[in-house]
């Protein structure tokens, strides 16, 4: 796959005790952009944060958190995001989207033999 020089980010703040269909919401959603084509996502975890609840959430030793924040991040075309976004919206009843355009400055798969190449 190839991504055009200018893309567009998406990141989706969520909890990590967030489910839907049964399952983690940030695996669903990734399951989702991969069946949709999305040239990838990246789910990262939080130490801290609060969102609209006002609730802080923490890794700290002494107030362990089951529910730290989680960021899913997903680069693609303008397009695609907006085509994916209607999908994801009714799963998340908490949280925050972003879109933000970035520029792309490579986009690749490794292959068999160590050497990088262009997906």
């Amino acid at each position: 796959m190839m991504l055009p020089k200018e893309g567009h980010l998406l990141r989706i703040f969520i909890g990590e005790s967030d489910k839907h269909e049964g399952k983690p919401l940030f695996e669903w959603i990734v399951q989702r952009a991969r069946e949709n084509g999305l040239a990838g996502a990246t789910v990262l975890r939080g130490l801290e944060g609060f969102g609209a609840s006002s609730r802080i959430h923490t890794a700290k030793i002494l107030r362990l958190s089951e529910d730290l924040p989680l960021v899913i991040e997903i680069v693609d075309t303008e397009e695609k995001i907006e085509a994916f976004l209607p999908l994801i919206d009714d799963a998340i009843q908490e949280g925050l989207a972003t879109l933000e355009k970035v520029q792309i400055r490579f986009y690749r798969a490794g292959n068999k033999n160590g050497n990088a190449g262009t997906a």
